[in-house]
């Protein structure tokens, strides 16, 4: 079976795209990230844990599947894969809002999370049958939505013998935990905090898309007192299940570093995800592997200091033949998979879902007339 995954994070550096091979084993046959137009970028922004027109979002709706579809059709046409041959598209699309923790509403509990990129519109460009919307099924269970990788983590990572922490670096960070020889029930796994979402936001400031290799923050000094105002938020002490986005690490939290110059700025919000990451993982004692993807690893500066202060070196899914820019892809599209095959695909220890569910609503391009 052949599959597609499609994800746009909450760093918004663009479209990921992944296209597996399902048989024995999970086998990444192409993948890229497409870049979003910045005028599509900014609406995008505008309408994130934000005020906005319904209308807005509805047009980004429909847009951001057009995107979608045609950031697969061009990786096909770039890795010569034929469109023709790939049986089914996993899309997580673009999050806008999630709260998973439920808030009072209307005298009603509520949790929610809202992604949107048609997925009609991606079925009908590409004729390939869409699953998408992963996260209701899960909220619905009792589950934070979040995080829905854990699974893959689990089949990709899990060893016999050692423990394994599979980190992921993306807007958000967050950290799969895998004991030896262990089973589904016994996998942890929660966000622990910003990553590059704070640090892109900051780089921004000085025209700069994000921090290359952290350069700008290798030259910036720490500023420990904001430092330890930033640690001191409850968040990062609460025991999983927890999720977080936007809503907790947007243009409010940014702007508490505004007394700061940019590269000191930056240099402390580096030194703030090393700090929640490695206190994270520090929380499972022992002999482990550490296992990273996300545009993170990339940031050579932040895996100097996270190496630094885990007192150990930080591997790449790469060696396991996951490209580290497109594991979150990969992860949409085995769920995508698990759909079909109507198995349940969330971690109730990682989300705190009541029970395991199927992920996901599947839509079919429209019938040849």
């Amino acid at each position: 079976m052949r599959v597609a995954g499609l994800i746009s994070g909450t760093s918004l550096d663009g479209i990921d795209v992944a296209i597996i091979d399902l048989e024995s084993s999970i086998s990444p046959v192409a993948w890229a990230t497409v870049p979003y137009p910045e005028e599509v970028r900014k609406q995008i922004l505008s309408v994130t844990n934000a005020v906005a027109h319904v209308g807005t979002v509805a047009r980004l709706n429909v847009l951001i599947g057009e995107l979608f579809a045609q950031a697969l059709i061009d990786t096909c046409a770039r890795f010569k894969v034929s469109l023709g041959s790939i049986d089914l598209i996993g899309s997580h699309g673009q999050t806008i809002f999630h709260e998973g923790m439920p808030k009072l509403f209307n005298g009603f509990l509520v949790a929610s999370s809202v992604q949107i990129g048609e997925a009609n519109i991606i079925a009908e460009r590409t004729g390939i049958p869409v699953v998408s919307d992963f996260r209701q099924g899960d909220l619905a269970a009792g589950g934070q939505g979040a995080p829905l990788v854990p699974l893959l983590d689990f089949c990709l990572f899990r060893d016999k013998k050692r423990t394994r922490i599979a980190l992921n670096l993306g807007g958000i960070a967050n950290i799969t935990v895998i004991p030896p020889d262990s089973r589904m029930e016994d996998v942890a796994a929660f966000d622990t905090g910003p990553s590059n979402m704070v640090l892109d936001a900051l780089a921004q400031q000085i025209s700069l898309p994000y921090d290359a290799n952290g350069d700008e923050a290798r030259e910036g000094a720490i500023d420990h007192a904001l430092l330890r105002q930033l640690l001191s938020d409850p968040y990062f002490e609460l025991p999983g299940p927890k999720s977080a986005g936007r809503e907790q690490y947007g243009k409010e939290y940014v702007a508490r570093f505004s007394q700061l110059s940019t590269r000191d700025a930056l240099a402390t919000a580096t030194e703030l995800t090393v700090c929640t990451v490695a206190g994270a993982i520090k929380r499972y004692p022992g002999d482990k592997d550490i296992i990273a993807a996300g545009g993170g690893v990339h940031n050579t500066y932040m895996m100097e200091r996270l190496e630094m202060a885990l007192g150990q070196p930080v591997r790449k899914t790469t060696e396991w033949g996951i490209p580290v820019d497109a594991k979150e892809a990969i992860a949409f599209a085995y769920l995508a998979a698990l759909n079909v095959q109507q198995r349940a695909s969330n971690v109730s220890a990682a989300t705190g879902a009541r029970k395991g569910v199927v992920l996901g609503k599947l839509t079919n391009p429209f019938a040849k007339s």
